[in-house]
């Protein structure tokens, strides 16, 4: 297989929304690798989680949405490359650092002793707090509670206050009677909190045997924490000092000031249980709670060089996603409007993303917008650069805004359904201006679509999404021709190409499953024809089928029976070339 550059390197994501009092997990656990150069589509059904998986790229989440897990490594050369200068002042800094990680690397030799003193502490926690049952019973009930007032008090809204008054009283009385209950509930939680610490302080024998173990451990800790660290050590920790100071040497001196003391805090605690340091991971781990790392990969007598780990799951500061939204990750949306301000013009919404990201004065900023309204097909750009967006088609608006988020020459191009809300044709010349021009400023386009006929057209690579998680990947021969998850097998089946004359069109029974809740098994299972008793207990594991090929489905277990595809996918090649009367 051609090797190709990882872009964008996805590992473990889950990203949670708080919605209605209730927690909704809407991606679950996604690995996915993005090339450079390459078109990649990813597919399903409204609500599978395509938006909102590509929002996290650029940091775009609703203000509910969270990240819970997980990493996005962003792999571009030039950001990642960072460079500090070193002078006296500098040089003095690291030392610094270098002599306080010395300091807390003795803790490294009592790590043991250390864990297994937080292991006794916890047990005597346990004692005088709810067991793992009754906290889930609580949380179970308490979050009931809290979404049947949610939906009472949103139903309240909707009745007319002249027409409905007894219906307005009766789900007034409904919220009050579910008040008094969360408020009984939480009442009876801390009772229950207050018996299990009354029990534990009543336990003498158990206290007693509890401050002899702890003292022990105490006394050994403070005899292991007194011996001396080694030089390999020492060495270890100038490295990290160093590391330390390149991650944070593009801020200024206040907010470096305040980094470097939450690092060493990081740092310190991962000495303390004994984090394996040395290991690039664990000290990625570590960084990552504060800012990114920048590893060091050479230096001089007057600077540090050092290549930083951009983890997009976990920006913190302003001024890292300044650099990376817009310059480097752009997004194409579904209706123009949505994009562009109707009270600006055209023109000047260009240059406004021109000036905010390059280094230019205004008639640069003027040239280069001109030049791009001219590559995106703007017929007459200098007339129409003072245009509003109402005195452009549908077309043409998305046109604009395909140059706005090419101005800076981002390195991924996210298109969310762009085609969506316009004309058949107007569709394809759009779907061929993105190609197009992916060849002349070398982007990777990720593709938000539910339509598998744009999907032959513009992808490569197919990433399949079912509930949150990808359920099949691979080549778009692969996955059109070789489809091998029934998901996949079921959006095939539906494409109109395919509907025979006085046939039913096909469709896909049942609706995907609630993602409140925890899903047991396959989550496709209830609406999966060909479900094995397996589907309804156990999630499958990703199964390869070739080296660009996978699909999470437990049909491709050895032991699983043979299943042959539908026959309305099958010879799928030869059925699309008959309906498109190629």
């Amino acid at each position: 297989m051609e090797e190709k550059n990882v872009l964008l390197s996805v590992r473990d994501l889950v990203v949670k929304f708080h919605v209605r009092g209730r927690v909704l997990t809407a991606i679950r656990g996604i690995d996915l690798d993005i090339y450079e150069d390459e078109s990649i589509a990813i597919v399903g059904e409204s609500g599978s989680g395509k938006s909102v998986f590509t929002k996290t790229f650029a940091n775009m989440l609703d203000e509910n949405g969270f990240i819970d897990q997980g990493t996005i490594v962003f792999n571009d050369p030039e950001l990642a490359d960072t460079v500090v200068k070193l002078g006296d002042a500098e040089r003095k800094r690291i030392r610094t650092i270098a002599n306080t990680l010395n300091a807390y690397a003795r803790l490294e030799n009592g790590a043991e002793t250390y864990r297994r003193m937080k292991e006794l502490e916890s047990e005597k926690m346990q004692k005088e707090i709810l067991s793992d049952a009754e906290e889930q019973t609580f949380t179970e009930k308490l979050n009931d509670l809290q979404f049947r007032r949610a939906e009472a008090f949103n139903l309240k809204q909707t009745f007319d206050p002249k027409t409905e008054k007894e219906k307005i009283r009766a789900t007034s009385k409904e919220i009050d009677e579910l008040d008094a209950q969360m408020k009984a509930l939480s009442k009876e939680m801390t009772g229950t909190i207050k018996a299990h610490k009354a029990a534990a302080r009543q336990d003498t024998a158990y206290l007693e045997s509890y401050r002899q173990r702890m003292e022990a451990l105490k006394k050994t800790y403070a005899q292991e924490c007194a011996q001396p660290i080694t030089k390999e050590t020492e060495a270890r920790n100038e490295e990290i000092a160093k590391e330390v100071y390149l991650s944070v040497g593009r801020y200024n001196f206040v907010t470096r000031t305040r980094m470097i003391v939450k690092l060493l805090n990081s740092l310190k605690k991962a000495m303390c249980m004994g984090a394996d340091l040395s290991s690039d991971t664990v000290r990625n781990q570590v960084f990552r709670d504060v800012i990114f790392r920048v590893k060091l990969l050479d230096e001089t007598e007057d600077r540090l060089h050092g290549n930083c780990v951009i983890d997009l799951a976990n920006v913190k500061y302003a001024k890292d996603l300044t650099q990376i939204r817009g310059s480097r990750i752009a997004t194409v949306f579904q209706d123009p409007m949505t994009s562009l301000n109707p009270i600006i013009t055209i023109g000047k919404q260009i240059m406004s993303v021109i000036l905010k990201h390059q280094d230019c004065t205004e008639a640069e900023a003027r040239a280069r917008a001109l030049e791009l309204m001219k590559k995106v097909g703007i017929p007459n750009a200098e007339a129409r650069f003072d245009d509003y967006p109402f005195q452009y088609s549908g077309g043409m608006r998305q046109r604009i805004v395909i140059a706005i988020a090419l101005s800076c020459q981002p390195k991924i191009l996210i298109c969310d359904e762009p085609t969506t809300a316009l004309d058949v044709t107007i569709q394809a010349q759009i779907l061929k201006l993105i190609k197009d021009l992916q060849k002349e400023f070398h982007y990777t386009i990720v593709f938000i679509t539910h339509d598998l006929g744009v999907v032959a057209n513009i992808a490569d690579r197919v990433a399949v999404l079912y509930a949150g998680q990808i359920v099949e990947l691979g080549k778009v021969e692969e996955v059109f021709y070789d489809p091998r998850h029934p998901y996949t097998w079921a959006m095939l089946s539906s494409l109109p190409q395919l509907a025979q004359r006085n046939t039913q069109l096909y469709s896909i029974t049942g609706t995907p499953p609630s993602l409140y809740n925890k899903i047991v098994g396959d989550p496709f299972a209830p609406r999966n024809p060909y479900c094995l008793t397996i589907d309804t207990l156990q999630d499958p594991p990703m199964f390869q089928i070739t080296e660009t090929h996978f699909a999470k489905t437990w049909l491709l277990d050895p032991r699983a029976p043979k299943i042959e595809k539908p026959e309305a996918i099958r010879n799928l090649h030869e059925k699309l070339l008959d309906a498109f009367n190629i």
